[in-house]
Order: C-alpha cells, then structure tokens, then sequence
C-alpha cells in the first residue's frame, strides 16, 4: 500500500477520475478549476526552454565532432517528414474506409463564430511562425551556442557551470511534478465541465474513428520502427506511462515534455540527440496533429457530400504536409491548420468547422499522446541509428521499472 500512494501515476490517475466525475455531476464549478490546469501547464513551460538550451549547448559540446551535429538535424528532419507522411496516408485511408462523415446532419453551424480561425490561417507565414515560436529559436541559439562553446579555451569552466545549473533545474522540476495530479485534476475537470460528455455523442464515430487510427499508427508505424532495432513499444509505453497520464490530463503534450527528455537520457540516448530531436520534433513531428488534420478534412468532405478525385486528395496530402508542420507555432493550431487547408482546397466550405468545435478538445489528448509517443520514438530510433544509445542502460531502464518509474523518489539532496 505504501508503494501505491507514493506512486505519482497512482495519484495522477485518481485526480484524472476525480476531475472527470465532478466535471460530469457538478460542471459549474468544475469549470472553476480551470486555472489549476492551465497553471501547472505554464510552470512546467518555464522549464523547457532552459532544458532545451543546457541539454543542447552541453551535448554539442560535448560531441566534439561538429560534423555529426549536423548528420544527426538532417536525419531527423528526413525521419520526421517521412513519418508524418504515413501519419497522413493512414489518417485519410481509415477516414476513406469508415466513412464517419457520412450521414452526419449540419444542422449544429449556425451561430459559430469562425472569424478568429480563418483570420489567422490568413495570417500565417513562416516567418511568423519563426517569429512566434520560441522553441525553435532557443533550439537555433543552442545548437550556435553549442557550437561556439566546443571551441572556447575555457569550455571546461564553462561546461562544469552549466552542468551545476542543469543539476538544479532538474531538481526544481521534479519538486513542480508533484503538482501533477492538481494540474490533471484542473484539466480534465474543466473539459467534461465545459462541454458534456453528451457533446460526443453526434460525433462519436469521428470521435472512435480518430482513436482507433491514432492507436493503429502508436501500435503498427510505431512499433515496427522500433521492432526494427527490437526495441519494445509497450515496454517503452509502461516506461513513460507517468507522463502519459500527464499529457491525458491537462491535454497538452508540453506538459511533459522535460521529463520526457531526461527519461530518455536515462534509457540511454545521448544527451545531444535529445536536445536536437525532442525540440525541433514538438513543431515538426506531429503525428497525432497530422492525423487529426487528415481526417477532419476527408469527414468534412463526405459531411457535405463533396466528392474528392484521386488528385484533389494528393493535393490535400501535400498541402497538409507544409501547413501541419506549422502546427505548433499557432494560437488554436488545430483549426487555424485547417481553415488554411480548407481554403487552399476550396472545394470544402470552410462552414464546416463548426461541426468540430465541440468535440475538439476531447480529441486534442489523443493527439497530444500520440504527438508525445511519436517523437520519444523518433528520439530513440534516431539514437540507435547513430550509434548513440546505450542499449544497457536502455534494456536496464526498460526491464526494471521499479527503479526508474518514478522521477520523484529521486535523491534529492
């Protein structure tokens, strides 16, 4: 028992129940406690990017060979479009099978106000999404930083400062995670509060559509690349199963995203390839985002009884292969995403993106655990292609969870 309630996936799992019951019988004031949600969520975004800049700045300087720092980028980006692509076949091919747009009324358009969508898929360039995304800004600055360090006469001095500061940082993270469970609380609570588990229904084969293809890709793509260096998924997925939860309850994969990191460091990855993959993955390989966004077109189209061609589906893929990777990098990604694919394809009116707002947020989880799965694998297979996993410390973390499956009964001192 004492193991149980000093188990943070425990504590996690019961704030998720707690939050989804009072959000189901008591929606009122479960809305209130919206704050501890979005709260936890800004804390632990404090943290990323400075683990972002000291897990990258010390793992290039460390490397020596700057060559390599360049390989290990270009293979990543490679991976990740070549990943994200299946992610989109797979979306409009069950989306094209199930058909969950057919028979659906839309009766439920009037009065949604899509203005702030459309006006931002307008918006939206690349150089705005430079500009705005702060990730990716750090994630240039450190790989630079990196760089210049390896080639300081006092690096050893500078290294040692850094990697007291990243001792202490990790520290104060892992004080933050025991809040977990309120932020989770907050976040399911406010969803099931706010908009009903009756808003499902009209749209539940959407709903189940979405899921189903989101498990396919984690337990077919997923586990066929990683079976490729027989590496187990679901070992990998109990491994992880803490921050998983976290991700389920506050619907944000960021809310994870430095434990993740060190997770990986732990399992073996080098400390370079996770600053490098796990950053540049978060806007540029999103698979559960790409799903989503896949789908909700080819459900739109049969919604409105649109009938798309072989090359106005191609088109679609492409299209969604540059706008999916600015995801990220916009207020509402979701459905800015959309509209702007909606509108480069015109022949789907864009009007239908009503019919999705009220099942949108009990979609966006499996989007952002499929997002957080994704990029832990791409880190890992990444890793070992570059010869840069330790595969003891992998088999070890993997094979003996009751040492590593709880950051916080780390020493502290």
């Amino acid at each position: 028992m004492k193991k149980i309630f000093t188990n943070l996936t425990f504590w996690v799992l019961t704030a998720i129940t707690a939050g989804a019951l009072l959000g189901h019988f008591a929606p009122d004031k479960a809305v209130e406690f919206k704050w501890l949600g979005t709260r936890f969520i800004d804390i632990v975004k404090l943290f990323i990017n400075p683990i972002i800049f000291l897990t990258i700045s010390l793992g290039i300087s460390g490397m020596g060979d700057l060559k390599k720092v360049g390989k290990v980028g270009l293979k990543a980006l490679i991976y990740f479009e070549i990943v994200t692509t299946f992610a989109l076949l797979v979306g409009i091919l069950v989306a094209n099978i199930i058909q969950p747009g057919a028979g659906v009324t839309t009766g439920n358009l009037d009065g949604a106000d899509l203005s702030e969508y459309t006006k931002k898929s307008a918006e939206f360039s690349w150089l705005k999404f430079l500009k705005d995304n702060l990730t990716i800004q750090v994630l240039i600055f450190s790989i630079v930083f990196g760089v210049v360090l390896s080639k300081l006469k006092q690096k050893v001095v500078i290294t040692t400062f850094l990697n007291k500061i990243s001792k202490y940082v990790f520290k104060a993270l892992h004080w933050v995670m025991f809040f977990a469970p309120l932020g989770a609380f907050g976040g399911m609570a406010f969803t099931i509060g706010k908009y009903g588990i009756r808003t499902l229904f009209p749209l539940g084969k959407l709903m189940l559509s979405v899921y189903a293809t989101m498990a396919i890709f984690v337990f077919v793509i997923l586990y066929f690349i990683l079976k490729y260096y027989k590496i187990s998924i679901w070992k990998f997925l109990k491994y992880i199963r803490e921050e998983l939860l976290i991700v389920l309850g506050t619907s944000s994969s960021e809310a994870a995203l430095p434990s993740l990191m060190e997770k990986l460091e732990r399992m073996g990855c080098s400390k370079s390839v996770v600053g490098l993959v796990v950053p540049a993955g978060y806007s540029f390989n999103l698979d559960g985002t790409t799903i989503y966004l896949s789908m909700a077109t080819i459900f739109l189209a049969q919604v409105f009884g649109v009938h798309l061609t072989f090359e106005q589906i191609l088109t679609i893929i492409g299209i969604l292969m540059i706008t999916s990777k600015g995801a990220a990098g916009v207020t509402g990604s979701g459905f800015v995403v959309l509209a702007s694919t909606l509108s480069a394809v015109e022949v789907i009116p864009i009007e239908g993106l009503a019919l999705l707002l009220g099942v949108d947020r009990f979609m966006s989880e499996a989007r952002a655990i499929t997002n957080f799965i994704g990029n832990g694998v791409a880190t890992i297979w990444i890793s070992r292609n570059e010869n840069e996993l330790d595969m003891n410390k992998l088999h070890y973390a993997l094979n003996h969870l009751e040492d590593t499956e709880d950051i916080l009964k780390d020493n502290f001192s």
